[in-house]
């Protein structure tokens, strides 16, 4: 059954597909010859198939092990470079009909407060957002067609993009929304959204259909194949994502994979990025009950290998993990980072809150937006808020193809210079300041293009007068 251009999920997620990949990856996991050669092929920074990333993942030789994080840091580094684009989500409503096992806003929670925040609130927590110095959102809502019909989402859309505080404005909105219908999506890309994400959870349909056992997110085809209606919406960048921890994380990965292939095969772009959570404890939810928990070791794995498997994606780590391990995963493929999320509703305008009652999941990495921008600085990244791609028409394909050929190196380090500058005149501490304006004069040397550097240098100098919003 397994046809990664066929539009049934069953068919592009075939389960017997995936044993079968898993088993062929047992089998050659000691074979020297046949790793050798998938690491070759790895090495031309082309990606991997499934069941190749597959054997990588279940070789546990740590000579392989090495090889393999080496790669993944070395293609990352050719397809991104030093640069780690940051953002926030924006909780609006935690009204949700669905009974997600895993989730607390699930419909048989009756002690969490359900919060679903007006356009006026909406505004100030915004506002909140930009005295941060943030400059892309994802908006975050539980499923409840009558308390958050698309109708309040587009509306809040156009509330976020309207909020214009001293220097700050939100210049790309990402969506993490149910599946929808493609009348929908066209809603949501006539809106100006950036990325639509959406997590899959797990794509074990048996397990999947027992985690969600009512609601409209019960229909696992109709939820598995929302991307591919997306598109004919006429969204041409989407988020992948599985929750690890709900299944086995090698039956996950594999699909997981299968899922870029078939947005590659039928629509010749693949998902724009990745998101790597794990199951974290909150309000009535115990990790603990889960079983397929996975240690920080195989997390760093999967990410390494994904990264070399799907080379030209985005792979987005958030506060759910903690400073230590989101250090090691920025070595390993990572490029985009949430920070000093709030992941209740209405939780930015009142960071002091002890209620956190209302969160979706507990934060273990709880410092401000400012030591994180210095802490990556200091670790030699370059923190990104550039959104210069989306707001040029630099997406779906037009993105995949400069991506694919190293070329949006050329845009996106000259623009994150420049984002990182305006953050640095507006909103950084003095130590930070002093620390990323060395980091800017280093970065500034990488430019080998003479008239981008001449460019770049003209409105550095633009912005620490007072002028905003530069980017090629």
């Amino acid at each position: 059954m397994y046809d990664p251009k066929s539009l049934k999920a069953e068919e592009f997620i075939d389960h017997q597909e995936v044993l079968d990949s898993l088993a062929w990856a047992d089998a050659h996991k000691n074979d020297s010859k046949e790793i050798d050669r998938v690491l070759e092929k790895a090495r031309l920074h082309k990606g991997l198939s499934h069941r190749e990333a597959s054997l990588l993942l279940a070789c546990d030789d740590p000579g392989v092990e090495k090889q393999i994080f080496e790669l993944a840091k070395e293609i990352k580094q050719a397809y991104y470079g030093n640069r780690i684009v940051l953002f926030a989500p924006l909780y609006l409503s935690n009204y949700c009909v669905n009974g997600c096992v895993y989730c607390p806003y699930h419909y048989n929670n009756k002690h969490i407060p359900r919060v679903k925040l007006t356009q006026e609130q909406i505004a100030r927590e915004v506002t909140a957002l930009q005295d941060m110095g943030h400059k892309r959102l994802a908006i975050e809502t539980g499923e409840d067609p009558v308390n958050c019909p698309i109708e309040y989402v587009l509306e809040s859309i156009k509330t976020i993009y309207s909020v214009k505080h001293r220097n700050g404005a939100i210049r790309r909105v990402n969506v993490n929304i149910a599946a929808t219908t493609v009348e929908n999506y066209r809603k949501l890309k006539d809106a100006g959204i950036g990325t639509y994400i959406l997590f899959q959870e797990t794509y074990h349909k048996e397990s999947y259909e027992q985690l969600h056992p009512t609601g409209p997110k019960h229909n696992y085809a109709y939820h598995t194949e929302a991307m591919d209606r997306a598109m004919d919406g006429g969204i041409d960048d989407v988020g992948l994502g599985v929750l690890f921890g709900l299944e086995l994380y090698r039956y996950e990965f594999a699909a997981l994979l299968m899922h870029a292939e078939h947005l590659e095969a039928v629509h010749g772009v693949g998902p724009h990025t990745i998101s790597f959570p794990r199951i974290k404890h909150a309000d009535d939810i115990d990790p603990n009950a889960f079983d397929n928990s996975i240690s920080d070791d195989i997390f760093c794995k999967i990410i390494a290998c994904a990264r070399v498997a799907v080379p030209y994606t985005g792979m987005i780590i958030s506060t759910r993990e903690s400073a230590d391990v989101r250090a090691r995963a920025l070595e390993l493929g990572i490029s985009q980072i949430s920070g000093a999320s709030r992941t209740s509703v209405g939780g930015y305008c009142d960071p002091e809150r002890t209620d956190e009652s209302s969160a979706q999941f507990d934060v273990s990495d709880r410092r401000t937006l400012d030591e994180v921008i210095c802490w990556l600085m200091k670790l030699g990244f370059v923190p990104s808020f550039c959104t210069a791609c989306y707001r040029e028409g630099r997406t779906g394909d037009r993105f995949m193809s400069l991506c694919k050929s190293n070329q949006i190196l050329n845009c996106c380090h000259p623009n994150a210079l420049m984002t990182l500058k305006e953050y640095l005149e507006d909103y950084a501490s003095p130590v930070t300041k002093l620390v990323g304006d060395k980091l800017i004069t280093s970065e500034m040397t990488k430019i080998p293009n003479e008239k981008i550097r001449a460019f770049v240098e003209k409105n550095l100098v633009k912005i620490s007068e007072g002028e905003r919003d530069f980017r090629i």
